[in-house]
């Protein structure tokens, strides 16, 4: 079995005069990645890996979740294919993921996660919102060869307010 998690990154900061790869988060998004994350590091098994977008926002988010389970820095990468909204190439690094690993983290963005978990889950999920964890399983052995799997679970800020 395959466990795939996808969390959106927290909420950004636009009063900076940055490109858009470089928007820090704001307070609101601080606060909402440390709880979801240590939610999530109560209720779920922690991955095998998380891999990140390289944007700042997503990887501040997905230190939130690093730290809330202890993940090694070896089972912690950045992968700019992530940068994405459209979802191909998200969809591309999980078709691709090492078979030996079961759970696997990605932290990337909209509105390629919403599609994303909707093609891949079976409970339709409006839009993820930021710092929203969604897990979903698989009966598969080849991340090659996932499709429609179970949306288990569902983390999003506003119900841990």
């Amino acid at each position: 079995m395959k466990t795939l998690y996808l969390v959106r990154h927290a909420k950004s900061s636009w009063k900076h005069d940055v490109d858009d790869h470089k928007r820090p988060l704001k307070e609101r998004g601080k606060g909402d990645g440390m709880l979801v994350s240590k939610k999530a590091s109560t209720e779920t098994e922690a991955p095998q890996k998380i891999i990140s977008s390289d944007a700042t926002r997503a990887l501040a988010t997905a230190h939130y979740f690093k730290d809330a389970w202890n993940i090694d820095e070896a089972q912690f990468e950045t992968n700019h294919d992530l940068y994405d909204f459209s979802g191909q190439n998200v969809v591309r690094v999980i078709k691709e993921l090492d078979d030996n690993l079961d759970r696997v983290m990605i932290v990337g963005h909209n509105h390629a996660f919403t599609s994303i978990v909707n093609m891949y889950g079976n409970k339709y999920i409006e839009n993820i919102p930021t710092c929203g964890f969604v897990k979903l399983e698989f009966d598969e052995n080849h991340w090659s060869d996932i499709t429609t799997g179970r949306t288990v679970k569902t983390i999003f800020p506003r119900d841990l307010k």
